[in-house]
């Protein structure tokens, strides 16, 4: 493991360094090789070669997630991937993760508010394999009433198990309904226990049909790979696949303007008290974006981050601190989380996160903090390459959330040159008294 971290560590050292020779030149090109094909049922395909270990990470992506959902069926993109497990026609009940493991891969999926992924590496000579058993559960899952109840039950017992091993989940769910106020935004991805419960095979069988396509879909390999082979396995498992209608469009708007909420709410369950801040922020991708991306990093991320030092090192009144940006389709929020020993200390955090959160407001951020922000900002945007199955997840994303992949350097300049003064305005902007604030009691 020491190895692993160490051999991450120091591509990710090399990689800075490729990016900052490539930034000096102004590179549109991502800096390794990488080749898109579409088949003709809309599947797009990505494939990019990487020789430096005898692997390969595919990752199989669908454009839905909650936000899909309609009122009274919460949990159904969740559920979805759930039952992606579940068995297809050459393929039994869980002998996808079998199957995987027993050539010594590793597997995983996820379901966010617009999109689940589903994703593996193995050695790269399995490729084929791997193919086959996305391709069989994208073309024949198996949806039938014992499978579908038999996750609904397996997702009622998991939300059961998460509130009562996080007695703050209920909370961070209400405070997400008044931050985000819509419900399209606002619903856990996980779903409520009452919607899932009446969610019938009827649905499952609906929202498979509506969303589980190839033209709605993104494969991605990474690794070992020789293109043209892997391009006839791609056509083999993947081009008899029929095309299905394109799934409807969504038309959310604009998220709502906040107004302003400070609630106190008694949580019997909680051991310490605590206090939920949250601000809405301007949309994804646009200038203001950036701006509030390098604000976030001097407010909050990391041990030399302005909150951590305040309220652990000089306060020492914190038990705990976790948030940031996070965004929900194209629109985004600040968001901050933080325990403390009592009532007393509970208020001082308050009113310290809120001090701090206001001196962007009057006093420009220095040069060496600003410097030291966008360089660990840097780093972070450079550990989404640093595995095969890093690129994997970002080619992925890229083009489902932005249609291509091209835009990463013009993208990284912008938080890049981001400067003192817009750090000032977008606090001003932003950080205003429209803001959600949720104060936790205790017993």
């Amino acid at each position: 493991m020491y190895r692993m971290m160490k051999a991450s560590l120091a591509l990710i050292f090399i990689l800075f360094l490729v990016l900052s020779s490539w930034a000096g030149k102004q590179a549109k090109e991502l800096p390794f090789p990488v080749k898109q094909i579409t088949l003709k049922n809309g599947l797009r395909v990505i494939l990019s070669e990487d020789y430096s270990m005898p692997i390969v990470s595919v990752a199989v992506a669908y454009k839905v997630g909650s936000i899909n959902e309609e009122p009274g069926k919460t949990g159904l993109a969740h559920l979805l991937q759930n039952l992606m497990f579940q068995g297809s026609r050459n393929v039994g009940q869980m002998q996808h993760y079998s199957f995987i493991q027993k050539i010594g891969g590793t597997l995983n999926a996820i379901t966010t508010d617009d999109k689940t992924i589903f994703y593996q590496t193995v050695p790269s000579n399995q490729l084929a394999l791997v193919l086959w058993l996305e391709s069989d559960r994208m073309k024949t899952l198996n949806i039938n009433p014992s499978n579908v109840g038999n996750i609904k039950n397996q997702l009622i017992e998991d939300i059961q198990l998460q509130t009562e091993s996080d007695p703050y989940l209920i909370n961070s769910w209400e405070f997400d309904r008044l931050l985000f106020s819509s419900f399209a935004y606002s619903h856990p991805v996980l779903g409520t226990i009452s919607d899932i419960s009446k969610i019938s095979t009827e649905d499952v069988l609906d929202f498979f049909t509506t969303y589980y396509s190839p033209n709605n879909a993104v494969l991605t390999i990474v690794g070992h790979i020789d293109e043209h082979k892997v391009i006839q396995h791609v056509q083999r498992y993947f081009s008899t696949i029929p095309m299905k209608a394109a799934p409807p469009p969504l038309d959310l708007g604009e998220l709502p303007k906040i107004e302003s909420v400070d609630l106190t709410v008694e949580n019997q369950m909680a051991s310490s008290p605590g206090f939920y801040l949250g601000y809405q922020l301007a949309p994804l991708y646009t200038d203001d974006h950036y701006r509030l991306a390098i604000t976030e990093y001097a407010l909050l991320k990391g041990r030399t981050s302005r909150i951590f030092k305040r309220i652990f090192e000089k306060d020492k009144t914190a038990i705990s601190m976790s948030g940031g940006i996070e965004t929900r389709n194209d629109q985004s929020v600040l968001k901050i989380f933080v325990r403390a020993n009592n009532e007393i200390t509970n208020e001082r955090n308050q009113r310290a996160v809120l001090a701090e959160i206001n001196k962007f407001k009057t006093d420009y951020i220095s040069d060496e903090e600003l410097y030291k922000t966008k360089n660990m900002f840097k780093m972070n945007y450079l550990r989404q390459f640093a595995t095969v199955l890093d690129k994997a997840i970002f080619l992925t994303e890229e083009l489902l959330d932005r249609g291509s992949f091209n835009q990463w350097m013009d993208e990284l300049n912008k938080y890049l040159t981001v400067s003192h003064y817009d750090v000032s305005r977008v606090a001003n902007i932003y950080f205003k008294e429209d803001k959600i604030l949720i104060k936790i009691k205790t017993k």
